[in-house]
């Protein structure tokens, strides 16, 4: 297969998931999660995924926010870790859930940390966060320092 930048090729698909992007964005803002929460599942998702490119980004994001690096060096082992609260925890565990779409449904993030506008902030910003992972890696976007 050639590679092709889907964005390029499409541009209506990609903007149409800009701004699915924008709406999981403003959802997680308006659930009261720590906006570095955001950076974590982003970051996590994108390990999971294998996405250099949304890696680079979004740990470039974190880092401007004021993210320590002890924490991002840990994020990809989290749950071995006492660097992460228990809402920072269960959503790491969710983003997990909604990447990995494991069966049988683990719940192991359903610890009652997270309310229920969290937990769908949280869903909808993975399930975007997959969808940039897949388009990142199958257009070939480019990493390098």
């Amino acid at each position: 297969m050639s590679t092709v930048n889907l964005g390029k090729q499409h541009p209506a698909a990609y903007q149409a998931l800009t701004a699915l992007n924008a709406a999981a964005d403003t959802a997680f803002d308006e659930c009261g999660l720590d906006p570095l929460v955001s950076d974590l599942v982003k970051i996590r998702v994108s390990q999971l995924n294998g996405c250099a490119f949304c890696l680079r980004m979004h740990t470039r994001d974190a880092l401007a926010k004021g993210e320590s690096t002890d924490r991002l060096a840990v994020v990809a082992a989290w749950w071995e870790s006492q660097y992460f609260s228990a809402p920072e925890r269960a959503a790491l565990s969710l983003a997990e859930q909604v990447t990995e779409l494991s069966v049988p449904e683990r719940r192991t993030w359903d610890d009652g940390s997270l309310s229920d506008e969290q937990i769908s902030a949280v869903c909808w910003l993975a399930t975007v966060m997959n969808a940039w992972n897949r388009v990142a890696i199958t257009s070939h976007y480019p990493v390098g320092p």
